[in-house]
């Protein structure tokens, strides 16, 4: 339980702490997050799916992602629920620029191998950032119900970042797994650190 209620400080490694000023923006515009949330999870879901179609030969690969599309089509489902309980409706999508700074940094042209790990921990950070950001909307925003909404989806969202760091460690030398990670953790925290606070994002 401690792992979960702390993921920041334990399991995710991240590098550099949402600024606390995240939560005041956010709460004020629950609609904007909510809708931004909503296609962060069917982003995740087709991010999953992409990978099956790449790497159909990774068994346990293609074997973790059919779980994972869907547990995160289940999270979208439950976001437009909570959209629906407060008379919002699902808006337009919006780019979602963490999200396109990241990927940059998947190696491309480099062995088959590399580059499905680079996808993996790309995808882990992502959902340790989730996590983390889930955590704060727990801990700090006034509405009950989002807060227990907001839990649940912290401890699963750090579930995820577990499995993907050790699926990479299934097609990639432990060493060579973690020595990435930690370059992605230190470039996650330069994008965190130069984008602009945004009042109608997850991320």
């Amino acid at each position: 339980m401690e792992e979960i209620n702390n993921p920041g400080k334990t399991i995710l490694k991240l590098k550099l702490p949402t600024d606390p000023r995240w939560v005041n923006i956010a709460e004020k515009n629950i609609e904007e997050i909510l809708v931004d949330h909503a296609y962060c999870e069917q982003k995740a879901a087709t991010s999953a799916i992409s990978l099956i179609v790449k790497y159909p030969d990774k068994t346990k690969l293609v074997d973790e992602m059919t779980a994972l599309v869907a547990e995160e089509w289940g999270h979208f489902e439950r976001v437009l629920e909570e959209l629906k309980k407060r008379g919002y409706q699902l808006g337009r999508n919006r780019p979602d620029e963490y999200v396109v700074e990241l990927s940059k940094h998947i190696r491309k042209g480099d062995k088959r191998e590399r580059q499905l790990m680079d996808h993996l921990l790309i995808n882990a950070l992502i959902e340790a950032r989730s996590c983390e950001r889930f955590k704060l909307l727990w801990k700090n925003i006034a509405d009950p119900g989002l807060q227990k909404f907001y839990y649940e989806l912290m401890a699963s969202e750090a579930g995820h970042y577990v499995s993907f760091v050790k699926l990479a460690k299934e097609y990639m030398p432990a060493d060579v797994v973690d020595a990435r990670l930690q370059e992605l953790l230190k470039i996650e925290a330069d994008i965190i650190n130069n984008l602009e606070h945004r009042p109608d994002r997850m991320h």
